[in-house]
């Protein structure tokens, strides 16, 4: 799949802000099965001091200062991405869960791949006894570890639901656990810290999914979204593979990557500190359109 991006995030601030530096990660990343064939990010006001890089775990950044008096940022990233990912194997092919989980143990690569940069907690994604219990029911001894992954992606998204007005950026997963409401990036911390806490590698990935509206109805235009997922490590044969808690699915050619990271803290679309008093209104537009 050939996929047009288009994400517009506008700040509009009720005072004049003198002063801002903020940290951007929105455009797509080259990666296994994806292919950047153009992208450009444009930012208002213009003047802003621009620097483009790579973090650590390879996602594309750009670091923006704004030292003029403005009411409004805004932000608009286009890109058009090729998708083909290789078809994920038959989950009782994997090796079994204890097996996996020793092997990443034994890592010795610290690259920004490899497993042992997700075995351990994270400041989103802590150890939480109730969470490792429940993700424990889904790895019985000896179990292949794709298929025990794809039936606790299957339990979230059975168990939980999906409600945007449950949690905000900040709630902590104990929090969204108990209550077993939230949304995607909740589902994916929670996926995520299950997952370690029994010692298997796991790592969070932000992106975008190609929606399909109903049938008969057309596509409203900026009503795409952001999404988040999980990638959990299937052993050194089978790598990495990815799956949505959200919608009890296996990442395939619907699912675009912008960052990926121990969690949402390293993949946050803007971060960053502004001077200012006053308060500020966020909206975020995005569309997602396949091309072929």
């Amino acid at each position: 799949m050939i996929y047009d991006i288009r994400h517009l995030t506008t700040y509009a601030y009720s005072r004049p802000v003198p002063f801002a530096r903020c940290v951007l990660r929105v455009l797509p990343r080259e990666g296994a099965g994806q292919r950047v064939l153009t992208s450009t990010l444009a930012v208002a006001p213009r003047g802003a001091e621009r620097r483009d890089g790579v973090c650590f775990f390879g996602n594309r950044t750009t670091t923006l200062t704004i030292a003029k008096p403005h009411r409004e940022l805004r932000i608009e990233m286009t890109s058009r991405v090729e998708v083909m990912r290789t078809a994920a194997p038959f989950p009782a092919m994997t090796r079994n869960w204890e097996e996996v989980s020793g092997l990443a143990l034994a890592a010795q690569s610290l690259a920004p791949d490899s497993p042992a940069q997700y075995l351990y907690p994270s400041r989103l994604a802590p150890t939480v006894p109730e969470i490792t219990d429940y993700a424990r029911k889904s790895f019985r001894a000896k179990r292949p570890i794709f298929e025990a992954g794809c039936d606790l992606m299957a339990r979230i998204r059975k168990d939980f639901i999906y409600d945007p007005e449950a949690t905000e950026v900040s709630t902590p997963i104990r929090e969204a656990f108990a209550n077993r409401h939230g949304v995607c990036q909740d589902f994916a911390h929670i996926m995520i810290a299950g997952l370690r806490g029994l010692g298997l590698p796991a790592a969070y990935v932000s992106g975008y999914l190609r929606t399909i509206p109903p049938a008969g109805q057309p596509r409203l235009e900026g009503a795409d979204a952001t999404h988040a997922w999980v990638m959990l490590w299937c052993g050194p044969e089978t790598g990495w593979i990815g799956l949505d808690p959200t919608n009890d699915l296996v990442v395939a050619d619907d699912h675009i990557v912008t960052a990926t990271g121990r969690d949402y803290a390293d993949v946050s679309p803007l971060d960053g500190v502004l001077v200012g008093p006053g308060s500020q209104k966020l909206d975020v537009k995005v569309d997602v359109i396949p091309v072929t």
